[in-house]
């Protein structure tokens, strides 16, 4: 198989491009460095094509290497001919692979290896051949033997039609039809259970349901595996057996002959007995893999998207873990997230006024001890009543706000181990404050702490395949990491951990350098204990120093520092100017003198030319500063305030296969249905909205007893 050629096809790039990228694989460079520094190579593929590239080349690597297995195998047994040498050339997928293979593959103890061990196969080929003046009963007389226990003519016609219905399931043809057919046609149904109905549920909307195996949702299919599991639903997938038994006998039968009947009679047997459930375990396999990798794909999406949120920067921040019996949990931290000082508040039962005022004077003195500018409040239990009690106190405080965070994985980080040696004189409450209000200051180097499962922002992540999510969000985390960068004088080991390159050991290593020698250049970095010159290039360009090289804070990789500073040299300037925080203009003068032209005089590509020129222009940019940044809010809203046709502007939470959650403010996130977020046709809400975006809203309905709010992106769809 030319792997090359499928790579350059599937992914709309020539052939020497797809040759390059996966040598770039091979040689053990990662997705995000090849993305960033590798652009001419590549053609300046991005870091999602790139990884989807890798993964599809992991692919067709193993089906090359089970296609030789199941060559050898049948080598070995003596029976390869040219003919399935040529369908295993051509079988794309595992599955058609699997199908070749059958035939030949070791099976348990079978009906028809029990009719062949009775001598009755020769009788099975006769009939198969269906001449038009055999006749089953009198071909069937010579294989009549009591002491091979064939005790008559339809003992022997039976036997010979078991051998004829395993034939037919082995048939890699018939089976590629029935899976065409049933991918056509077959219909994914569900019903409740006896259990279900004895018992309160939440599939009642699949009690009696079903609907086209092609067009089922992927959330959908999660939701019945997830019920099967639970056992409330039986799950199956019915093709038209009709349909099925016609599409054998057109394959097989081969009329006229007294012989179509035992043929026909064994199709029906294939169907009902081999290939029905087979398919039908099938079907149910890849309707999984494929909503688990669309799920794999939402969640993805949703976490780069809260990570790549903007930092709340410059403020010191009041962390407030909201709580009822226990309190409150306080912690002041100051710009760079570094503990001022922590208490607790108990304000958020009813009644208890002298609790209450007790915790205003805690609230107000370490807000104005310290001069915190911004409160972040954590979105678990007790949020709404802490809000309210927040809210209260802002007009002794002026200018100052506040902010709803999600508190996803909080309680998770406050426990594990890293946060006990992060925080050892805090309690495990206090660690979840301190949590929050960092989160709200980066989330992205506080979010890297904690499992990217616990985070929240998925649908079925406990019923994914763990190993899949885990890699594809490993991933996700690491793109996002290494587009910021990571300011080694500062970072934590667990934000090192994903820089491309770097990993724990590595990471561990940094950290106890840093904290013996300092580190004041990137050069210094190869100075890290098992830290080697392959590493070395695959994490400097993601890596800040701020020291005497301004170059070593910006995303200019060491190998380019001579075409930096001779493009600096070439246009009159040198590095005091980039100090100065960026030389304005330096991008347009690159492209008035020739992109290509100065390229060539400079020694590098002219991708990588422009990427230099952009980083010089404004040096070690974050690419977060670009979005919108997140609401702060002063007052505060009740469910009972909201009426159909309010507007409000909301921020968007998470997004599923169908629709958006939105925080307007009201404790409880308001849905936006996929129908109602945009005037066109889309797909999936990624379409219109992702993690994190600002979007204006209107009320649709309000549920108070059940806490459900609907919204509408789009006026007038009310």
């Amino acid at each position: 198989m030319d792997i090359i050629a499928i790579l350059s096809e599937e992914f709309g790039v020539s052939n020497a491009i797809a040759e390059r990228i996966v040598a770039l694989i091979d040689e053990g460079n990662t997705i995000p460095f090849i993305a960033r520094y590798r652009k001419e190579q590549t053609g300046a593929m991005d870091d999602q094509k790139l990884r989807e590239l890798s993964e599809r080349l992991d692919y067709l690597r193993s089906l090359d290497k089970r296609r030789e297995q199941i060559g050898a195998a049948i080598e070995e047994q003596g029976k390869m001919t040219e003919e399935i040498r040529a369908m295993l050339i051509k079988a794309q997928t595992l599955a058609a692979l699997e199908d070749v293979y059958r035939p030949f593959k070791q099976k348990r103890r079978t009906r028809a290896m029990i009719a062949r061990e009775k001598g009755i196969e020769p009788l099975a080929k006769a009939i198969m051949l269906q001449r038009r003046n055999d006749v089953p009963q009198k071909l069937a007389q010579g294989y009549v033997s009591e002491e091979k226990g064939v005790p008559d003519i339809a003992a022997a016609i039976q036997l010979a039609q078991d051998i004829i219905a395993e034939d037919i399931s082995d048939d890699a043809n018939i089976r590629a039809a029935l899976r065409a057919l049933a991918g056509r046609s077959g219909i994914l149904r569900s019903v409740q259970t006896k259990k279900a109905e004895e018992t309160e549920h939440v599939y009642g909307q699949y009690a009696d349901y079903k609907e086209p195996v092609m067009r089922a949702a992927d959330h959908r299919i999660l939701a019945l595996n997830r019920g099967e599991r639970e056992e409330m639903l039986k799950v199956t997938v019915e093709i038209d057996e009709a349909l099925a038994h016609q599409t054998i006998c057109r394959a097989v039968i081969n009329p006229p002959s007294a012989c179509c009947d035992v043929v026909r009679a064994a199709a029906k047997d294939a169907w009902g007995r081999l290939i029905g459930p087979s398919l039908e375990r099938e079907i149910r396999s890849e309707l999984t893999d494929r909503a688990n990798a669309g799920a794999i794909r939402v969640f993805g999406q949703n976490l780069a998207q809260l990570l790549m949120q903007p930092p709340v920067r410059g403020k010191v921040t009041l962390g407030v873990d909201p709580g009822f019996r226990t309190g409150c949990k306080l912690a002041v931290v100051d710009e760079a997230g570094r503990v001022l000082e922590t208490g607790v508040g108990h304000f958020t039962i009813p009644g208890q006024d002298r609790a209450k005022e007790a915790a205003r004077r805690l609230i107000l003195s370490m807000a104005r001890r310290h001069g915190v500018t911004a409160i972040a409040i954590g979105n678990g239990t007790a949020s709404r009543e802490s809000e309210q009690f927040i809210a209260s106190l802002l007009h002794e405080l002026p200018g100052v706000k506040y902010m709803i965070v999600s508190e996803a994985g909080a309680s998770v980080y406050s426990a594990s181990k890293l946060a006990a040696e992060e925080f050892p004189e805090y309690d495990v409450s206090l660690r979840s404050a301190v949590s929050i209000a960092r989160r709200m200051q980066d989330p992205l180097a506080e979010l890297v702490k904690i499992d990217p499962k616990a985070i929240g922002v998925g649908q079925y992540q406990h019923d994914l395949k763990q190993a899949e999510l885990e890699n594809a969000l490993d991933g996700v985390v690491e793109r996002c990491v290494s587009s910021v960068g990571v300011d080694v004088e500062t970072a934590s080991v667990q934000l090192l951990t994903h820089v491309a390159g770097i990993g724990k050991a590595l990471a561990a290593n940094i950290i106890a350098y840093r904290d013996e020698n300092g580190i004041t250049s990137r050069a210094q970095l190869r100075k890290v204990p098992k830290l080697g010159p392959k590493a070395y290039e695959q994490c400097a360009g993601f890596l800040r120093v701020h020291g005497s090289n301004p170059l070593d804070a910006t995303a200019v990789h060491p190998e380019s520092y001579p075409a930096a500073k001779a493009l600096l040299e070439r246009l009159g300037y040198d590095m005091k100017d980039l100090r100065r925080g960026g030389i304005a203009g330096v991008r347009a003068r690159v492209e008035s003198e020739g992109v290509e032209k100065l390229a060539k005089e400079l020694g590098v590509g002219g991708m990588t030319l422009l990427d230099i020129a952009s980083e010089l222009e404004k040096p070690g940019r974050d690419p977060r500063e670009d979005l919108p940044p997140p609401v702060l809010r002063t007052d505060v809203l009740d469910i009972s305030d909201l009426a159909p046709g309010m507007e409000l502007t909301g921020t968007v939470r998470n997004v599923i296969d169908f629709g958006a959650f939105v925080d307007i403010g009201v404790h409880q996130d308001g849905l936006v249905h996929i129908s109602r977020m945009a005037e066109r046709f889309i797909k999936h809400p990624s379409e219109a909205v992702a993690v994190g975006d600002v979007v204006r809203v209107w009320v649709v309905d309000v549920d108070q007893k059940k806490k459900r709010i609907a919204l509408t992106m789009v006026k007038d769809r009310m």
